[in-house]
């Protein structure tokens, strides 16, 4: 953090150890903040105290110089950490950790930086070295906490810096576990530039008489909170939005820009879309790995890029020299969302320019902010790309289009900057046009043959081949020649092909188990069966004295040779004669000793039959 204030308080006068004042002034800071000259006589006297002050007017030497003068100089013997400031954001915790490592450059103290999405072995070997100040996110320490890698039971200071953002975030649970943690006889800060009442309830349980520093006027109202920064809010269409983004960005006197995006989808469409046109942008949100996240801020800090399109996660305590413009490229949630964003320009008394895009549908959200904030853009005034008044009011050229000219394109870029192994714990996140396809090997197909490959299949056929034919004996068949053309009987099983050899044999013919047993006796499906299963037929009656017909020696199929194809049958149709002919005729249960049960025709018919004869007999009797 770079703090230059004509101020006539120098740090020296409020009672900071020469240590420290000379490493500051090393950096070129010798003066000191309203807030600083208000909280450092406090925080060195070892009193609890609330401290409040916009964004960027030092908060974080505000309580760091007090905690490095309390801890002192490091010892070997001291291996548990003193002092211990909790931050919201990975990206906070490396910029105060910056902060305080700048203060104790003569000092010597030792501070730590812990967050999540790094490896856990520097840090854990950091800590058994042992640190004097831990600098982290919550979720970090109360895991090295759970593994005994970390140690708070010697915190004599404790810092919450934007502990209203870690309400947001709902660290609320985490914090109460840190308090617990650490020993009851401390010293404990809470900085933040606002105040809401979540904060004001956890001072009221774990401060002790905090005293509440305000460096701004009570009276003053909020939106005077940044007076050095002029706003233009701008009510836009939302297909118009990245062209009149690219005409903002070529204006004059611009330095680096930082847009704020509502998503992280949008964040890198925005980021996709710029660089298309010619600018050195690079996306900052949750769902990048850690070491891309420091890479892109780097390389914004470097200088390497001058766009950094951003979710909120890079709106609270991000402190960068030349930030010139910022852009709300959607519409932030509420007023103190609002009041952080534009809050990373006009830092350390410069100048800046805030633009806010609103939409036809975020209007009423928009008035919402501006009616808590007091400012006067409760109609925003219809803008496009092409409009007079945003060239007049931003600088820029007449003429100018939504894409870069190519001699302007001096920045190296975000791939200039090394992009560091940071031992990443969790899901791999990357990039999508970092993401390439691994080169396809190529297929190797192998061919194969009753389960073997053609090169084994051939090798045994060249063996199978070399071998002696073996002489097959004659023997006397059972039928003739013509008889063995006749397509031979199905049989389903074994049981059925045996049953097909008669049971008398005459003795005159020998067995024909010799050539069967030389055939291999495979049977793997029915056509298998016809071919490699012998069937003999019955015996044609001939005369007793007609001679046997020769043998027919037939040749034994290998398994190698391939079988032949399979005929294929197609299935009779049944066509009935006629379509009142009867295909199936239900079964008729009834025995002969079953009664037929008259129709209801013929039950009528009989009573019919009755009446008549009844009425017969009764006339005869009245005419006799």
């Amino acid at each position: 953090m770079r703090l230059r204030q004509a101020n006539l308080t120098t740090f020296r006068e409020l009672g900071v150890i020469p240590e420290i004042a000379d490493a500051l002034e090393t950096e070129g800071i010798s003066t000191a903040f309203p807030i600083q000259e208000m909280a450092l006589p406090l925080a060195l006297a070892g009193q609890d105290l609330i401290g409040q002050a916009r964004t960027g007017t030092g908060k974080t030497y505000a309580f760091g110089i007090a905690m490095l003068q309390s801890i002192g100089k490091p010892r070997k013997s001291r291996k548990k950490p003193r002092g211990l400031v909790v931050v919201p954001t990975r990206e906070l915790a490396i910029q105060v950790s910056e902060d305080l490592t700048t203060a104790a450059g003569k000092l010597g103290s030792r501070v730590l930086t812990v967050y999540g999405g790094r490896a856990y072995e520097p840090q854990v070997e950091a800590l058994k070295a042992g640190v004097d100040v831990i600098v982290g996110t919550p979720g970090r320490l109360l895991d090295l906490v759970k593994q005994k890698h970390l140690d708070l039971s010697q915190v004599t200071m404790l810092v919450l810096d934007e502990a209203d953002r870690m309400m947001d975030l709902g660290f609320l649970p985490d914090i109460e576990r840190i308090f617990k943690l650490v020993p009851d006889e401390r010293q404990t800060m809470l900085f933040s530039a606002t105040m809401p009442g979540e904060i004001v309830a956890l001072s009221r349980k774990y401060l002790n008489r905090p005293t509440h520093v305000r460096a701004e006027n009570s009276d003053v109202d909020e939106s005077e909170l940044t007076p050095q920064v002029r706003q233009f809010v701008w009510r836009v269409h939302r297909m118009d939005k990245i062209e009149l983004l690219a005409r903002m960005l070529q204006a004059e006197g611009r330095g680096l820009t930082m847009v704020f995006c509502e998503t992280k989808r949008a964040c890198d469409m925005v980021s996709e879309q710029l660089q298309t046109r010619g600018f050195a942008a690079a996306a900052v949100h949750g769902d990048l790995g850690q070491g891309q996240r420091e890479q892109a801020l780097r390389a914004f800090r470097n200088g390497k890029i001058d766009v950094l399109v951003a979710t909120d996660v890079a709106a609270r305590g991000i402190d960068i020299d030349d930030v010139t413009h910022v852009v709300n490229y959607d519409t932030p949630n509420d007023e103190k969302t609002y009041v952080h964003r534009i809050g990373r320009t006009g830092r350390a008394g410069r100048t800046g320019i805030a633009v806010t895009f609103v939409e036809w549908e975020q209007l009423t959200r928009w008035k919402m902010i501006n009616q808590m904030l007091g400012l006067e853009f409760a109609e925003p005034e219809e803008t496009y790309s092409s409009s007079p008044h945003v060239y007049a009011e931003l600088g820029i050229p007449e003429g100018t289009k939504g894409v870069l000219p190519r001699e302007a394109r001096k920045r190296a870029g975000l791939d200039a900057e090394r992009l560091e192994d940071l031992g990443e714990t969790g899901r791999s996140r990357t990039r999508v046009k970092e993401r390439e396809r691994p080169a396809r090997a190529p297929r190797e197909r192998r061919r194969t043959r009753s389960g073997r490959s053609v090169e084994e299949t051939q090798v045994v056929e060249a063996e199978v081949g070399s071998m002696p034919e073996r002489k097959v004996e004659e023997t006397p068949a059972l039928i003739s020649a013509d008889e063995l053309e006749v397509k031979p009987k199905r049989t389903r099983t074994r049981r059925a092909v045996n049953e097909s050899v008669p049971a008398e044999v005459p003795a005159a013919a020998p067995a024909v188990a010799p050539a069967v047993d030389e055939a291999p006796r495979r049977v793997r499906s029915r056509r298998d069966a016809v071919v490699a299963e012998p069937v003999v037929a019955e015996p044609v009656a001939q005369p007793a004295a007609q001679p046997v017909a020769q043998p027919v020696a037939a040749e034994a199929p290998s398994f190698l040779s391939t079988p032949p194809p399979p005929v294929r049958r197609e299935p009779e149709r049944i066509v009935p004669a006629s379509p009142f002919q009867v295909i199936f005729q239900s079964p008729d249960l009834a025995t002969d000793d079953d009664e037929i049960a008259p129709s209801a025709a013929t039950e009528r018919q009989q009573q019919r039959r009755r009446a008549r004869g009844n009425g017969a007999a009764g006339g005869g009797q009245r005419r006799r």
